[in-house]
């Protein structure tokens, strides 16, 4: 499941930083002034940034789900292996 969700982000942030190349090549050769092309840089910057910012809070919820999971694993089985030790000395 690890490496299905680690393969998973890795291709969504390849397309996502692939198209912000994309869309800033098309622009840079755009036949625009340029105070134009600055502005549309800038819109294409915080755009990349807020697709970002996204994914980031995404896989930090993924891992405090996740290690909050395995939080609890670990408290059953040392409860677990508590009582077997307390009464294997019963």
């Amino acid at each position: 499941m690890e490496e299905s969700n680690n393969n998973t982000g890795k291709l969504i942030g390849a397309l996502v930083v692939g198209a912000a190349i994309g869309a800033i090549l098309g622009i840079l050769f755009a036949p625009d002034k340029g105070s134009e092309t600055r502005n549309k840089l800038s819109k294409k910057g915080g755009e990349l940034t807020d697709a970002m910012k996204e994914k980031i809070n995404h896989y930090l919820d993924v891992f405090k789900k996740e290690s909050s999971e395995v939080k609890d694993k670990v408290i059953e089985s040392m409860e677990n292996g508590k009582a077997k030790f307390e009464k294997t000395t019963a």
